[in-house]
């Protein structure tokens, strides 16, 4: 049984570090210094939205893939907690999912130091909030959409399998509207990564307390009504079918 929580850690490790590597490279490529992505897409705005579609890409990719069937594919704090809230995780491997997705998107960010002066004109990634009022309340409605979105959908019988499916869409919108306040984390672990390679730690604490903040919002909001009937039994976002997850062992 050890085994099997040790194998969905580290899967939930490298689902974390992948989703920053490329998500974040993604992201360096098409508005980093020197892109030629810059010329070909000169609106700051229709660039924001390719960006956060690519990054949501990457993390439903990453959710229907190998790794993402042995651990659920989280691949970020909020969501975990939000699962382990709703009955679905237990405590402890809450934990080590948190733990692993931390040191993930630490070891994930470090190759995109090898982007140099153009992941550097991005701080490689990094949040930074423009205004921390504004960002604080960017970050809550930006993940409550996310977990509400997953909650919904993992929860609804006929629309469970196509969940990951919907990240690139709310992405997209979400990084285009609220890229230039908040840089559109969502994600504490995603914020994390670069801002350990950058030492660009400005507001890191927002990157906590906002997200998991619009988290507990959505779990809230799906305890009441019809929508607490909503429930899925598995804290996972994909492969429902093929066996229950991990967390329900113990």
């Amino acid at each position: 049984m050890e085994s099997k929580f040790l194998k969905a850690y580290f899967s939930e490790f490298i689902g974390t570090a992948l989703l920053v590597l490329v998500g974040l490279s993604v992201v360096i490529f098409i508005n980093g210094k020197g892109s030629p992505i810059l010329q070909i897409i000169p609106d700051a705005g229709t660039r924001r939205a390719v960006s956060g579609f690519l990054f949501g890409t990457t993390g439903c990719l990453i959710t229907i893939s190998p790794v993402g069937k042995i651990s659920g594919a989280h691949i970020n704090p909020v969501v975990s907690i939000a699962f382990w809230l709703r009955k679905t995780m237990q405590f402890k491997n809450m934990l080590g999912f948190i733990a692993a997705q931390m040191a993930g998107a630490a070891i994930g960010c470090l190759p995109l130091l090898l982007w140099g002066e153009q992941g550097n004109s991005m701080d490689y990634g990094a949040t930074i909030p423009n205004g921390l009022n504004a960002a604080f309340i960017g970050e809550i409605w930006t993940t409550f959409v996310l977990i509400a979105v997953i909650l919904f959908f993992t929860g609804h019988e006929k629309l469970k399998n196509i969940t990951p499916f919907m990240m690139p869409v709310i992405y997209g919108m979400m990084v285009f509207a609220e890229a230039p306040i908040s840089g559109t984390s969502t994600n504490p672990a995603r914020s994390f990564g670069p801002a350990l390679i950058s030492s660009v730690w400005s507001g890191y604490w927002l990157y906590w307390a906002a997200p998991v903040t619009g988290m507990l919002l959505a779990v809230l909001v799906f305890n009441i009504g019809w929508l607490k009937h909503l429930r899925s039994d598995v804290a996972k976002l994909y492969h429902f079918a093929q066996y229950r997850h991990i967390s329900n062992d113990l």
